[in-house]
């Protein structure tokens, strides 16, 4: 009889959970988040692979690679106007040399996370496209809609109209570990999926790639710039803290998986650094935490609500220690207070020295901007802060777009001597990664040329690093305006180097 009740109670117990489990899938799909997607939906991925021992990624490689399409876009001949999709990484890291504007047509990859068709993919493979192809593992053709996207961390959403599809299962990125085994999955070269294998070679890096791309003028910012001469001076909003890969990363990788051994994603493939334009050892992917809030900020409102501090800060190092007279090499050095901030409101204060975000120590920008940048306006955050020698933590609310001081465009030309205007050249603040690859302290990039005006005829190459004017070392737009009134006897004098040595050139 006992036996009998028991049997009864298991059958009752299993008919509520699959009541239960019934009820929860027949939520709406609009309420649902993509991890809560993934958890319902996703079955393809291995349980537990381990990276130790003996490495074997077969298992891994065979549940990712269907979850990752090839994405191919085209262009109409307005958006021909602006940069290539693969501009960005190929003029950064490939040589710097003049080529021609977008192609009609390029490549990407995407990794599907939802069976119903969601897909992420980086911003530079979808943007400014007329429309965009995607094809499935099974070679099916579909096309895809542009959910959202955003210049500020290179990541897109997008949309194809299909069900039952593989996905990839998000993991964890705050537990990736440097050594660990990863591979990245996607289409290079215009090849059909590879897969390759390296180790994490580095966490939270920043490289400049997206601020550069930030100050590169559009097409009607260029045309008003040569009627006028005015060129906009924009705030940098971009967050870099890319995880560092020796897996082998080319052109066409963009927007493609970085995976555990576990088969589960932890980055977008979105760059390289490279001399020659293709995979010489250094790949970053942007962290699937960071990607996690942007996407879901797609899906629900089609554009980023994103939450600022409201503060401008410099890294500690030892040079710019000694060069702002404070006795820390870590942290971050406040050196502006935005009016009517989330900072400002906070009473964080210029010459505060943020240590600590929730606790954790942090000792460069990527580590605070990631931070923040999974946050939404109204959360809050525990900053802890070095003032007068103690430590301080102060709790901030974080603010909107609204708060956001906008610069004002500036003239960038002079009366007096040659002038900006004069060069026919626009220029972005050259990254660390940059500097320290020519082995220089300081440098702009020159990021565009006009025709018919001196660096024109000079032949500069565009990507150049301009080290000093006059004789004046220059890390930025104002450097040079205030070093090219100082020519002596009418001549001026420009230093820099570029993949082909160093060059000095007088007129």
């Amino acid at each position: 009889m006992k036996r009998i009740g028991l049997i009864v109670l298991a059958a009752f117990v299993g008919g509520t959970v699959s009541i239960g489990a019934y009820k929860f899938l027949e939520r709406n799909d609009n309420e649902m988040t993509l991890a809560e997607k993934q958890q319902v939906l996703f079955a393809n991925n291995p349980a537990k692979i381990s990276s130790a021992g003996t490495i074997d990624f077969v298992q891994a490689s065979a549940a990712v690679s269907p979850a990752v399409v090839h994405i191919r876009t085209t262009f109409s001949s307005a958006s021909s106007k602006q940069s290539s999709p693969f501009d960005m990484m190929e003029e950064l890291f490939g040589g710097g040399g003049r080529r021609s504007r977008a192609p009609r047509a390029a490549s990407g990859s995407g990794v599907i996370l939802t069976s119903d068709g969601y897909i992420v993919t980086n911003n530079h493979v979808v943007e400014n496209s007329e429309k965009v192809e995607v094809v499935l593992s099974d070679r099916r053709k579909v096309i895809a809609k542009v959910i959202g996207t955003d210049p500020n961390t290179d990541l897109a959403l997008i949309k194809v109209d299909a069900t039952n599809l593989p996905v990839v299962k998000m993991g964890n990125s705050d537990q990736v570990q440097v050594g660990e085994w990863v591979l990245a999955v996607g289409f290079p070269l215009d090849l059909q999926t590879t897969v390759t294998a390296g180790i994490v070679s580095a966490k939270a890096r920043s490289i400049g790639i997206l601020a550069r791309q930030q100050q590169q003028p559009t097409q009607e910012e260029y045309e008003e710039y040569q009627r006028t001469g005015k060129m906009p001076s924009r705030a940098n909003n971009s967050i870099e803290s890319y995880i560092q890969t020796d897996a082998a990363i080319n052109p066409g990788n963009s927007g493609g998986a970085l995976v555990n051994a576990n088969g589960e994603l932890i980055g977008i493939n979105a760059a390289i650094a490279s001399q020659t334009g293709t995979n010489e050892g250094y790949g970053f992917a942007i962290p699937v935490n960071l990607a996690k809030k942007i996407l879901e900020d797609f899906k629900k409102y089609g554009e980023v609500k994103r939450g600022y501090i409201g503060v401008t800060f410099v890294p500690l190092d030892a040079e710019n220690a000694q060069q702002l007279k404070v006795n820390d090499i870590n942290g971050l050095y406040v050196n502006d207070v935005l009016p009517n901030g989330a900072a400002a409101a906070a009473g964080i204060k210029k010459g505060d020295i943020i240590k600590k975000v929730e606790g954790i120590t942090i000792y460069d920008s990527p580590d605070l901007q990631e931070k923040i940048g999974r946050m939404s306006p109204g959360d809050k955050v525990s900053l802890t802060v070095l003032r007068e020698g103690k430590l301080k933590d102060i709790g901030v609310t974080l603010k909107g777009d609204e708060s956001v001081s906008k610069p004002k465009a500036t003239l960038a030309a002079k009366t007096t001597g040659t002038t900006i205007n004069k060069l026919g050249a626009s220029f972005a603040p050259a990254s660390d990664a940059i500097k320290a690859k020519y082995g220089v302290k300081n440098g702009v990039i020159v990021t565009g040329i006009e025709e018919g005006k001196v660096f024109d005829s000079l032949d500069v190459p565009k990507g150049m690093l301009i080290t000093t004017i006059n004789g004046k070392a220059v890390n930025s737009v104002k450097d040079i305006e205030d070093a090219l009134p100082t020519s002596k006897n009418g001549m001026t004098t420009i230093s820099g180097v570029s993949e082909n040595g160093k060059y000095t050139f007088s007129f």
